[in-house]
């Protein structure tokens, strides 16, 4: 039975919404949990960037591209400090920062309407639409969650067994 069209946009919006807030932050949250406080700012090199700065920048983009450029709140993001960032915040406050965050997101997703999506938006400099606003954080978020993933299994010599099959 084929689907229906029209049932497009709201389809889009539910794989967004799952990926960012049932998928991808319960996997952060399980590396954040297996890393130690250290670990969390642990760099394999200069050139890196640790987890932690991983999470504060997951956030930053997340505010500047949903909060800010779907639903209209002010763009207060700091971008460079997402990454020199070196004072150890502690993982239950990086933590609560990203759920809080994704909370906001989850909210904001679930007020676009089919209508909005095609709506032109100027974020972070780029001329974006909110569907592509919106796919650029899903597959940006995955990007840097892969990367996380990376980093704990580094670390902890674990495999984090999120895809058991």
């Amino acid at each position: 039975m084929a689907g229906n069209p029209a049932e497009i946009p709201r389809l889009f919006l539910a794989e967004a919404r799952f990926h960012l807030i049932q998928q991808y932050l319960p996997w952060l949250r399980a590396c954040l949990e297996k890393l130690s406080e250290e670990d969390i700012w642990w760099r394999p090199n200069e050139k890196s960037n640790s987890a932690g700065n991983l999470v504060l920048h997951l956030c930053g983009n997340v505010r500047q591209w949903i909060i800010h450029g779907v639903s209209g709140a002010p763009d207060a993001r700091n971008r460079p400090a997402e990454f020199s960032e070196r004072r150890p915040i502690p993982k239950a406050a990086l933590l609560a920062q990203l759920e809080a965050t994704l909370a906001e997101v989850d909210v904001t997703l679930q007020q676009v309407a089919a209508e909005d999506l095609p709506q032109p938006r100027a974020i972070q400099g780029f001329d974006q639409t909110v569907l592509s606003a919106i796919f650029h954080v899903v597959e940006h978020f995955s990007y840097h969650t892969g990367q996380i993933i990376y980093l704990t299994k580094m670390r902890t010599g674990e495999d984090m067994k999120f895809w058991n099959v």
